[in-house]
């Protein structure tokens, strides 16, 4: 299936115009061998003459008009830029294969990791046929059950996804949220688990919240933002079962800090509803609220001196909660706050601080179960929750990720997924008090990959920091220059780059290329400091680290640099961009998806892109601005520069990282190109930021990004480098 744009162009001369310049566009020294387009036959791009001034520096911003997304202007401009991409990828020649062989890899049967709540159990399956996974709910974990959601078929196109749901306490109610055209924009509605059928409930004007269910399952509490408007503070309402959504109770706001954003969680007892203040990825706050009618608000952590994420809560004395925490801890430690005690004599540290940082825990079972990675992989271990006791480590199959670990309490089990760069993600049940574990679900995957390996290494930053990588190959793929190679990264908001199966790596893996993932400071793959050392004035180190993993896989005769294609998405975007700008001549195709580029005005857009101030600074700030307008991807452009081939890919929908970005950037790239290397935009017009994308999309997607980048590097199509 394909979008309204792409099936409703009319291609003609558009298709015509772009074959001819990729058959015959002008020669330059800097060009890849792959593919051409003459800079004239870019779409003209109105540039205005918008100056802004920044602490006495003058800062020209040619494409503003550009941020009106819904104007006639910016409308032509994703016509024309879209006119010109589509019919230049479809006809590359790898565009068909790539599609072919992605549609066949992607037609697996997958699972989610279940959750369980009133003796049923609740999960996704894919059959491997639908391009939105179904919810199922079953009577018992090794069953299949029933399908109770299916979302594919709530849009022609399949772009309405499921993108959360919480069942009642009882089972008897399912909670779930909505999404349209990948936006974070959700609708909530209330479905009868037994009949299938809907309640009249519907709530809006909802982004990243869940919900938490009262105990006695009659409602849940969520956040909101007033008026549907995310310029305003969220606020935490209650919702009863059966009200009109207008007729929901504000429970707690947020009075005195404008950008701190409440969610909160119920306590396993009732008593108390535990809310996290969120601002940002440094630091936040949390506070319990009686749930007796009185309003009292009980500090629990308001000193914002790390992360705090409440796991659960265990009872004694009085409710006790647990929570992860870098505060005093880079790597992580997991604390229990009695509020039944003196507020200077509540917290006890359950698990302390250990060599590896810890990525994730839950709470089952009275067992603290600890997810940690070493050196950016995952290993698992069980502690009591009394006294911190450690109990033992659990087993996983490899050099992989861990996922999921539900389960509350009260649970004897908990289920989690794990999966490799070669292991589609596999379904386990662990017994929390034993340490066993079972294999539950094993998808079938309809490739052999038995002959990929996965190799870590470890190379020096710029600065001498050593950084891990992952290199993922043909077990007989040797050094060699001409090898063309996909470098993958990330560098940001404390999230970790941890080994996953993707059907997409294994098409480039067939046809012979090397997929390399690069673990950045910025992310969270050795803790706090790690991150902190990626952020605001200290950003740059992010592009060094990717920067030297190119130069690491030249050095070491992995591959060459006309032979290394560069990816990244949202901020990884920003990576791409960043370095792209920095080294053009190090890469041989690059490929910026939804990203950051505009790094004066990205806080702009909403008051969530404002949160993002504790990894990008503020433009607002002097400081801050030096060290973005170093880097910025759009104001560091330069105009006789040749950069390697660019796609640029963005969506319309896209409320998170707003799509103007993107249009600026390819903009301002097309304008600066001095040479024959192609520089395209493409837009997506009914997705948004990523998540919920159906599996046709994901299949066009990729098979776009690898075809223009097999073209670029030289891929033959029997695999591997055309001089191989």
């Amino acid at each position: 299936m394909r979008s309204s744009l792409k099936s409703g162009l009319t291609r003609g001369h558009c298709w015509r115009r772009a074959l001819a310049a990729l058959l015959g566009g002008a020669l330059c020294a800097g060009c890849t061998a792959g593919l051409r387009l003459a800079p004239e036959l870019y779409p003209r791009t109105a540039r205005g003459d918008v100056v802004d001034q920044f602490f006495g520096t003058a800062v020209p911003d040619p494409y503003r008009a550009l941020e009106d997304v819904e104007s006639p202007h910016t409308r032509n401009f994703i016509a024309t830029q879209n006119a010109l991409a589509r019919p230049f990828l479809d006809q590359l020649r790898d565009y068909p294969l790539f599609r072919h062989r992605l549609e066949q890899l992607y037609r697996y049967e997958r699972f989610g990791v279940p959750v369980k709540e009133g003796g049923r159990w609740f999960f996704l399956r894919n059959d491997g046929r639908q391009d939105q996974a179904v919810l199922h709910v079953a009577e018992s974990a090794t069953d299949l059950g029933r399908a109770l959601i299916d979302p594919g078929s709530l849009s022609a196109d399949a772009t309405v996804a499921l993108t959360n749901y919480v069942p009642s306490p009882d089972g008897r109610l399912l909670a779930y949220a909505l999404s349209d055209a990948g936006s974070d924009w959700k609708t909530w509605h209330v479905r009868d688990v037994a009949t299938g059928r809907d309640l009249a409930d519907v709530l809006r004007h909802t982004k990243f919240t869940s919900v938490s269910w009262t105990r006695d399952a009659m409602g849940f509490y969520y956040s909101a933002y007033p008026d549907g408007d995310d310029q305003k503070q969220a606020t935490v309402r209650l919702h009863r079962i059966g009200d009109a959504q207008q007729q929901d109770r504000e429970v707690f706001a947020v009075r005195d800090h404008p950008t701190r954003v409440p969610y909160g969680t119920v306590t396993e007892d009732g008593r108390y509803l535990v809310i996290s203040l969120d601002e940002g990825t440094l630091s936040n706050g949390v506070v319990a609220l009686r749930l007796d009618g009185s309003g009292t608000v009980v500090p629990v952590a308001t000193r914002y001196d790390g992360i705090y994420q409440y796991l659960g809560s265990r009872q004694g004395a009085g409710t006790e909660l647990l929570l992860r925490t870098t505060a005093g801890a880079p790597r992580g430690r997991i604390i229990a706050v009695d509020l039944g005690r003196e507020e200077g004599a509540r917290e006890r540290t359950v698990v302390p601080e250990g060599a590896d940082v810890i990525e994730s825990a839950a709470l089952v079972g009275d067992r603290v179960l600890v997810a940690t990675l070493k050196d950016a992989s995952s290993r698992l271990a069980r502690y009591a929750a009394g006294d911190g006791q450690l109990l033992g480590e659990v087993d996983l199959p490899g050099l992989g990720t861990l996922s999921g670990l539900t389960g509350e309490p009260g649970d004897v089990e908990s289920y989690f997924s794990y999966s490799d760069f070669a292991t589609p993600a596999r379904i386990y049940r662990l017994d929390v008090a034993s340490g066993a574990t079972t294999l539950l679900r094993a998808p079938q995957f309809a490739a052999d990959v038995s002959a990929y390996v996965t190799e870590q290494v470890f190379y020096a930053s710029r600065d001498g920091t050593r950084i891990p990588m992952f290199i993922v190959r043909h077990r007989d793929t040797p050094r060699d220059a001409r090898n063309p190679v996909m470098l993958y990264g990330y560098g940001g908001f404390d999230i970790s780059m941890t080994p996953g199966f993707s059907p997409a790596t294994v098409a480039w893996l067939e046809r012979g290329g090397i997929y390399a993932v690069a673990n950045l400071r910025g992310g969270g793959e050795y803790g706090a400091a790690w991150h902190e050392a990626g952020t605001r004035e200290r950003k740059q180190n992010v592009f060094d680290d990717f920067i030297a993993a190119a130069e690491y896989l030249v050095r070491e005769r992995w591959s060459t640099p006309k032979r290394i294609a560069i990816r990244g998405g949202s901020n990884g975007g920003l990576l791409v961009g960043a370095v792209l700008t920095q080294r053009p001549e190090l890469f041989g195709a690059a490929l910026p998806d939804v990203g950051v580029l505009d790094m004066l005005r990205y806080h702009l857009a909403s008051a969530n892109a404002r949160q993002w101030s504790d990894d990008y600074g503020l433009s607002e700030n002097e400081a801050d601005f030096r060290a973005q307008l170093a880097y910025s991807p759009l104001h560091n452009t330069d105009r006789h520069s040749c950069y390697p081939p660019t796609l640029v890919t963005t969506a319309a929908q896209d409320n998170r990282v707003v799509p103007w970005h993107s249009y600026k950037f390819a903009a301002a790239l097309q304008h600066a190109q001095r040479c024959a290397n192609p520089v395209l935009l493409r837009v997506e017009t009914r997705a948004g930021h990523g998540a919920g994308k159906p599996t046709w999309m994901q299949v066009d997607h990729f098979a776009e990004q690898w075809a223009f980048a097999a073209s670029a590097l030289g891929m033959s199509a029997s695999g591997g480098s055309g001089g191989r």
